[in-house]
């Protein structure tokens, strides 16, 4: 279950996803494991792509086009490393679930506004 808390300095709402990362990383670990040439191979050619749309969006020079390219090219070597792991399955709520934790990010943000609002006026 994702757990909405109040991030260390109170201004916005963080949502810990440790529980859903730590098995995909020891999933990767695995698959490195199982078999480093491939997979270290994607995960360099992932990071010269990540580290490449990384300059790209940063760049004053860089145009829309290329920016789009360096994207498509980050897209593909991540997929060609989820290729190599087991299926991940995204989280999924019965509907008091979802209820349930929309109305605790809605206290969480809730309280930030009320905190935040400038004396003397009220929010809507």
């Amino acid at each position: 279950m994702i757990r909405p808390q109040l991030t260390n300095d109170g201004t916005a709402v963080r949502l810990t996803l440790a529980e859903h990362v730590d098995p995909l990383l020891d999933d990767l670990a695995i698959a490195y494991a199982a078999d480093p040439e491939t997979v270290g191979r994607l995960l360099s050619a992932h990071a010269a792509r990540v580290l490449a749309l990384d300059f790209a969006e940063s760049s004053e020079t860089a145009t829309d086009y290329g920016r789009a390219m360096r994207a498509a090219e980050a897209d593909g070597t991540r997929e060609a490393l989820l290729d190599e792991l087991p299926p991940q399955l995204d989280p999924t709520y019965a509907p008091d679930d979802a209820i349930t934790l929309a109305g605790r990010i809605t206290r969480c943000a809730a309280h930030i506004r009320h905190r935040t609002a400038p004396e003397g006026t009220t929010r809507p």
